[in-house]
């Protein structure tokens, strides 16, 4: 039989933690209307999404369109819309808890289709560790899913630290999804603020990562990032160039960029099979791994297919189709613990 296929990021919001986020504050927590067989109206501390796709949290939609995209396992995470970076952080840790114990709840009831990802208070850094020990330990998570700045602070940020430093001692898995994107003054038309905005804000965040030392004090920190990793694949070149040439690089680099960018993984969301095919030659067969940014309309639903039509062949095309993500996933040790769910 072959091995399961693994999509690493997928996202959800069920309505039970809808009303759970609401009796806690009405006014910032979610909210769903106007649905509909495919679509609701979400709402979130006032902003609204119009077309939020039913499969976020209807679980059967969402079953049916996981067997039809032929992904096995998704590793679900928190819309980034409920990340609340600008709020207060009791509120923020509180909301956190709240969407991590449903997350454990979904694992351990669909165990055979889902694995997670936690979210963490960014704005807090020292609770934001505390919850990912607590997402680990205790509920059984996998790692979590951070924003690409926190509510304007670049992930370079010294106060992230203790994130940095949790992370890499758990062993656990951190995917880095844009949100508040830079630039969204001049990208208000065409829904730039997705099409380019998301991808920028990501390269932002991986070359702060890398130019202020992160991965260098952290090497074994096993951070993923969204959408193909943005414009990082394309510009790698461009870094290595500019410290070599440039003295503001090396301020906290001592070394070229080059071994730091090698720790990337990348997910396969990239919406050709010409950029997937450069991404899995540059980045290589053991750093990509599936995607399809479920259930949002800018998603991938073939990711699969494409993979599967890369010329690596079968033997190159299972570590991206899931046996990295196994090997990532799988050497989180902790188990959910029963007291997390009474």
């Amino acid at each position: 039989m072959p091995a399961n296929t693994i999509d690493i990021h997928a996202h959800i919001l069920s309505e039970e933690t809808i009303r759970l986020l609401q009796s806690e504050a009405p006014k910032v927590a979610p909210k769903l209307s106007q649905t509909d067989e495919q679509f609701g109206t979400l709402d979130v501390a006032g902003s609204v999404y119009r077309h939020f796709p039913r499969g976020g949290w209807d679980l059967d939609r969402r079953l049916r369109d996981m067997a039809a995209s032929k992904v096995d396992v998704q590793v679900v995470s928190v819309c980034p819309q409920t990340f609340l970076y600008g709020q207060p952080p009791a509120l923020a840790s509180v909301f956190a808890r709240i969407q991590n114990e449903q997350l454990a709840k979904l694992v351990k009831a669909r165990p055979e289709h889902f694995r997670a990802i936690a979210t963490l208070p960014m704005q807090a850094p020292t609770q934001a560790a505390d919850e990912l020990r607590h997402a680990v330990t205790v509920l059984g998570l996998a790692g979590a899913q951070i924003g690409s700045n926190v509510a304007g602070k670049n992930l370079d940020d010294p106060e992230l630290e203790p994130v940095w430093a949790t992370a890499t001692e758990l062993d656990a898995f951190m995917l880095v999804h844009p949100i508040n994107v830079a630039g969204a003054d001049r990208l208000s038309s065409y829904y730039l603020t997705n099409l380019i905005g998301n991808p920028l804000d990501t390269t932002i965040a991986a070359a702060c990562l890398v130019f202020s030392g992160v991965l260098e004090r952290y090497p074994t920190l096993k951070i993923c990032l969204a959408h193909g990793g943005g414009f990082v694949p394309y510009q790698a070149g461009r870094f290595l160039h500019g410290w070599q040439v440039r003295t503001e690089t090396k301020q906290k680099l001592p070394k070229p960029p080059t071994d730091s960018i090698k720790r990337f993984y990348f997910d396969t969301i990239v919406h050709s099979k010409e950029a997937l095919a450069f991404l899995v030659g540059t980045a290589g067969t053991d750093r990509v791994l599936l995607g399809s940014d479920y259930p949002f309309d800018m998603g991938m639903t073939d990711g699969v297919l494409q993979v599967r039509g890369l010329s690596v062949g079968p033997a190159g095309q299972a570590p991206i189709l899931g046996e990295t993500a196994q090997r990532l996933l799988g050497r989180v040790a902790a188990k959910p613990s029963t007291r997390a769910f009474a």
